[in-house]
């Protein structure tokens, strides 16, 4: 690191009583650093991108003479391996094109906000996410605002699975439909509004029926991440499970139950898989599949249920942010309040996916 210099958007602040707070105000992101005589704040507002790593040293030591040049170097280390780092001298990646560096900086800038883990670049979870494949089985509600999500966030490749044709009723929350489509085909009505949103993306799809867990393996094996937006069949989940287990593909679903809207994001070999939440017979309420017959869903439910699912896609791809694999999340809009399901910790040994009774 040539110029290392603290994130804009994780600066210090003094708190009294000798203590700092790096990283702003965000969970999950701020951090507490006890600083009683004052060299800590110095080395900080040192690592301004003006300095080299040997200037900055150099600098805190001339002003806490007692202070061992190997102390304040392990300090800068420490700060960097925490995340709180960039380098102020870095480039954009060259096979980055000038528009694509324009249109995605906002979404680097919040990558890097989110981001506690020491990268090569600022770039990086962005061309992660450029060299990704996306899976959307089911283009509703849900899957139209992951697809979307996904497309405007520059994931290279999203390929769309969904068998149906725009109707009427669709229109109170599918975002990619508008009354000239009724009738049509949803897939091919979605590629044409996607593909206008980036043009940067590869965006494909397929009018296929999910009715057996082989489409789905057929599906998973050319995917990094398969984000499941579709309900039926009921088994459908536990279809993409297990299949995904097999493959080892990371997946995600989205959807809602009434006001509950919920995500879930699993990495097999890594934590439980969504069976484990199951095994005992009583699936977490949100997990529970509606009833048959009218879905109950405007644009807010269904639309943030899907923007959770891309949301949990892309932490899949880029490890930005880490959020916890083999759990289910969600928010209740009738409380405003956060709401997390599912198996935590390992998975369960009677598990018939991924325990010892699993095939």
């Amino acid at each position: 690191m040539r110029h290392p210099r603290i994130k804009r958007e994780h600066q210090p602040v003094l708190l009294g009583g000798g203590r700092i707070r790096i990283g702003g105000h965000v969970p999950g992101i701020a951090r507490d650093v006890l600083d009683p005589d004052g060299w800590v704040w110095a080395m900080l507002e040192a690592l301004d991108g003006s300095r080299s790593v040997e200037q900055v040293i150099s600098h805190v030591v001339s002003l806490f003479p007692t202070k061992p040049k190997r102390q304040v170097r392990a300090a800068i280390e420490d700060f960097v391996q925490a995340g709180y780092v960039e380098d102020a001298g870095e480039s954009p990646p060259a096979d980055l094109t000038v528009a694509e560096v324009e249109r995605y900086s906002r979404g680097r800038a919040l990558f890097s906000w989110m981001d506690l883990v020491p990268r090569r670049s600022s770039w990086d979870a962005q061309l992660q996410l450029r060299q990704a494949r996306v899976v959307v089985v089911g283009l509703g509600g849900v899957g139209g605002a992951a697809a979307l999500a996904l497309t405007l966030s520059g994931v290279g490749h999203i390929h769309c699975v969904e068998p149906d044709v725009v109707e009427l009723s669709n229109l109170n929350r599918q975002i990619l439909f508008t009354d000239e489509d009724i009738g049509k085909s949803k897939v091919d009505a979605a590629m044409g509004r996607l593909r206008a949103y980036n043009s940067g993306a590869m965006v494909t799809g397929e009018q296929t029926v999910v009715d057996t867990p082989g489409v789905l393996r057929a599906l998973a094996v050319t995917c990094d991440v398969l984000l499941l937006a579709a309900d039926q069949p009921l088994e459908i989940r536990s279809w993409t499970n297990r299949v995904c287990h097999a493959t080892g593909t990371a997946w995600v679903h989205g959807g809602y139950h009434g006001p509950q809207v919920v995500a879930g994001l699993y990495r097999p070999g890594a934590g439980p898989c969504y069976e484990c939440a199951r095994v005992t017979g009583r699936p977490p309420r949100a997990a529970q599949r509606p009833r048959a017959g009218m879905h109950a869903a405007n644009a807010v439910s269904a639309n943030l249920a899907g923007l959770l699912a891309a949301h949990a896609a892309m932490s899949l791809i880029t490890g930005v942010p880490a959020l916890r694999v083999g759990s289910q999340f969600g928010f209740n809009l009738v409380t405003l309040r956060e709401s997390v399901a599912g198996s935590t910790g390992e998975p369960r040994p009677d598990c018939p996916t991924c325990g010892q009774g699993g095939a």
